[in-house]
This record gives C-alpha cells, sequence and structure tokens, in this order.
C-alpha cells in the first residue's frame, strides 16, 4: 500500500480568496421511470451527478475538470453558471453567493460568467447572421444600443478571435463557416461580455485534429489578453497536460484527486487518476505501453457502490473500501463469462437466483439452487476463489458461513474516502487515509 500524507482540515473548513469558491456541492436529477411507475406514485430513485464537490478556482488560473462520460463534469460546469439548479451546497463568485437565487438575480453574474459549449454546429442559430449571433449578449443584458454600436462590438469580438477581417464575416451564417470558425465565433460571443470566468465545456471534441491546437493557443491567448480564468472540462487527458494549471479528477460525482497539472502526470496517487493516465494513446508505433485498465463499467449512478464508488474497479481496494452483495454477483458473472459451456453450466445448476444480491447491502446470501445445498454453492465460492485468489473482493469478506439455503457473506463495514490535503490539491482514497488504513489492519488481525 501506498504512504498515507499527512492529514490536514477538509478543503470545506478552510478560508479561501478563490476567485470561485465551491464548498459541499450536490446537483440531483430525478431519474423517470415507466408510465406505469409514475401512475402508481413510486419512487424512481435520484442520480447524484455532483456529489459533494469542494473546489477552489484560482483567479488567472486554467483549471481542468476530466473524467469519463457520466463523470459528473459537464454537470459540474453547468451547475457553476447556474444553468442547473444545484440541489445542496454553495458557489461563491468573489463576495456572491450564486445558488439559491432567482433566474432574474443569476442574470447579472452571468456577464461575469460564461460557456463555451461542445459542439460549435448547435450553439449557433442557424437562421442568424454571425455579427447578430456574436453582439447577442450585448442586446440581450443592455448593454449596447442602437445596430451600429451592437455590429462595432462584434466586430471586435471578431478580430480578436482571428475571424479577420470581420467585415467578412458578420453577414454570413453558420452554415458558411467551417468547424474551427464556428467555434471561433462562439468563444467571440464569450467574450463579448468581458467575463471573468469562462467554462469550457469539451471545447474542442468536435473539431478536426488539424484545428485543435489552434484554437487552444487562441484560448490561451485570450486568458493573458483578457485576464480570463478557464475552467476546461474534458476527457482528454493528453490536451488537458498542457493546456491546464490545475487538474480536478471526476469520477461518479466527485472530485477523487486535484493537483498541480505536472504532479498529477508525474505521480497520480488515485488509483483512477493512474487508470486514466495509462489509457492516453502513445503516438509512437515503436513503444509498447502497458493498458492495465481498471475492470468493469461505470456503477450505477442511482445507487452508486457503497464506501468508495471506484472500490469494484480498483486494483488496490482493501479491507474498508466498500465491498457488497452487487460486488459478489459481479465477481460470479465475471468467472461464468470466462468457463467453457458445461463448466458454466455445472456451476449454474449449483446457484438459485441472484437477484437477491442486487440490493446493496454488507452482508449476502448467496443461494443454492432448488435441491441443492449451502455446501453446493461452497464449491462455487470456492473455485472462485481458487482462480483468482488475489482478487481484491476477498480482503473484503470477513466472514463466510455455510446455510442451509446457501453461503453467507459477511463484509467489512465500508468507510466514505475523506479529502485529505488541502484546497490547493487533495485525493479521496483510502490508500492516503490513515484512519481507513488503521480500520483495515484491525480488521486484518480479526
Amino acid at each position: 500500500m501506498a504512504d498515507p500524507v499527512t492529514p490536514v482540515p477538509s478543503p470545506a473548513a478552510e478560508g479561501s480568496d478563490a476567485l470561485v469558491t465551491v464548498r459541499d456541492l450536490h446537483t440531483t436529477y430525478g431519474v423517470r421511470g415507466s408510465f406505469f411507475d409514475r401512475l402508481k406514485g413510486r419512487d424512481t430513485g435520484s442520480v447524484r451527478a455532483v456529489d459533494g464537490v469542494n473546489l477552489d478556482l484560482r483567479k488567472g488560473e486554467v483549471l481542468g475538470v476530466v473524467g469519463e462520460s457520466g463523470s459528473g463534469k459537464t454537470t459540474l460546469g453547468r451547475t457553476l453558471l447556474g444553468l442547473v439548479e444545484a440541489t445542496a451546497g454553495s458557489i461563491r463568485l468573489g463576495d456572491e453567493e450564486i445558488t439559491g437565487r432567482s433566474e432574474g438575480e443569476l442574470r447579472e453574474l452571468r456577464t461575469r460568467m460564461q460557456i463555451v459549449f461542445q459542439d460549435p454546429h448547435a450553439s449557433l442559430n442557424p437562421a442568424m447572421k454571425i455579427g447578430a449571433l456574436v453582439a447577442d449578449p450585448l442586446r440581450f443584458h443592455k448593454l449596447a444600443s442602437g445596430t451600429e454600436e451592437l455590429r462595432e462590438r462584434a466586430s471586435a469580438a471578431l478580430e480578436r478571435v482571428g475571424l479577420a477581417p470581420a467585415s467578412d464575416f458578420l453577414d454570413k451564417y453558420p452554415g458558411d463557416l467551417s468547424g474551427g470558425q464556428k467555434q471561433r465565433a462562439v468563444l467571440a460571443r464569450a467574450i463579448i461580455l468581458e467575463p471573468e470566468v469562462l467554462v469550457a465545456d469539451e471545447p474542442v471534441s468536435m473539431l478536426d485534429m488539424s484545428v485543435r491546437a489552434k484554437i487552444l493557443e487562441l484560448m490561451l491567448e485570450l486568458k493573458d489578453e483578457l485576464d480570463l480564468t478557464y475552467v476546461y472540462i474534458t476527457h482528454d487527458l493528453a490536451t488537458a497536460k498542457f493546456f491546464c494549471d490545475r487538474i480536478a479528477i471526476m469520477y461518479l460525482g466527485r472530485i477523487v484527486e486535484l493537483g498541480e497539472a505536472p504532479e498529477i502526470y508525474a505521480n497520480p496517487r488515485h488509483p483512477y487518476t493512474a487508470a486514466l493516465l495509462r489509457a492516453i494513446p502513445e503516438p509512437d508505433p515503436r513503444r509498447s505501453v502497458p493498458r492495465d485498465l481498471p475492470r468493469g463499467e461505470v456503477p450505477d449512478h442511482v445507487i452508486p457502490p457503497l464506501g468508495c464508488s471506484f472500490h469494484p474497479r480498483c486494483p488496490l481496494a482493501f479491507e474498508v473500501c466498500g465491498w457488497e452483495s452487487r460486488d459478489l454477483r459481479t465477481l460470479l458473472e465475471e468467472r461464468w463469462t470466462g468457463l467453457e459451456e458445461a463448466d458454466y453450466e455445472a456451476e449454474r445448476a449449483l446457484i438459485g437466483d441472484l437477484d437477491t444480491l442486487d440490493a446493496p447491502r454488507t452482508e449476502a446470501l448467496l443461494p443454492a439452487a432448488a435441491g441443492k445445498r449451502g455446501e453446493d454453492a461452497m464449491t462455487v465460492l470456492e473455485a472462485m476463489r481458487a482462480a483468482a485468489p488475489d482478487d481484491p473482493f476477498w480482503k473484503g469478506v470477513a466472514e463466510t458461513t455455510v446455510e442451509e439455503g446457501g453461503v453467507r457473506l459477511r463484509f467489512h463495514e465500508p468507510l466514505d474516502p475523506p479529502e485529505t490535503g488541502s484546497a490547493e490539491a487533495f485525493v479521496r482514497c483510502h490508500l492516503h487515509d490513515p484512519e481507513a488504513l488503521a480500520a483495515a489492519k484491525r480488521a486484518r488481525q480479526g
């Protein structure tokens, strides 16, 4: 196991002079069930898209927010701008609280915070001319009056983003522009209000490789010229390495690691961060790079794993990381997919309905099939362990008992990983939590 870092107060407990301060932010979406679920008033659950995020955004920096699809990074960016309502927590822009404000109250703050969306083709109304599109924020916020002033300010913004001479673009429609030119127009519209913060949500992912670097270079130039602060949302760690000052790694709605970009790449502390770095493509075909990626898929957002959300996929998980009944089913089904058909049928005939394992519990009964005994189910469990004795799952099993109807497994009590570090850099992982390491040691000693 890695050596634990020295614990310091949680970022939520510290004061901050950051430009944007986020504390214990939650954004939850309700899940729409079937028509009959709604008719009967059944609760279909909710997705915790942002789940207790703490974050300080320093003036003038580029903060990268990185994670797989479904990690919550886009929802975080939209919540920062008030485009999605926060369920709980605090977002402060300087001395101004953003959460809890009405749409009218947010309107003024949005002159200070703008967003660049992922798809430039969908961001521009195809029926409007580029000049009108770029100047539209000025008209909406009543910061300019008259066609001539709007046109002049739009021209200046277009020139600033490299669409020059502006007279060649003002009266064109979005369909007349290339993808790179459209994204420049989107940037022009974003900066025309002279914001302090720009949230860039995958701003180059829809563009050809040939123009991505040019757009990122332009964004850095604008940052220096206009004193901008960026939140750069991406799944591309290769791009973030060269564009960002600090990087926040998100997984299932939480920031699991935050730090200076060079340190993140040189010394990733969270196993998920290390896995993402291993997934970066190697451009040199002569080099062989290990692809030791996490097993399985991103877990259920509605009912996330107990303890650490990453534990079902983590090669370094141990006793207190959150092992539960669903992990038993996953491990068993993974085993069965690798067996010959005859071996699978022989084992499957000994095990009953696995749906009882779907509720997250720290105790699980591996059921024997009808007409079979607990000892029969135990033979399958023993075969599983013999085939993969080093699987982290077995560290989570505190006790195994054979019963009439199957094998009962009791797992060690799960712990929720705290943020260990400071507001500037922290990791949310039991490997760096002295209390979790001590609890695991006690568990091993019985």
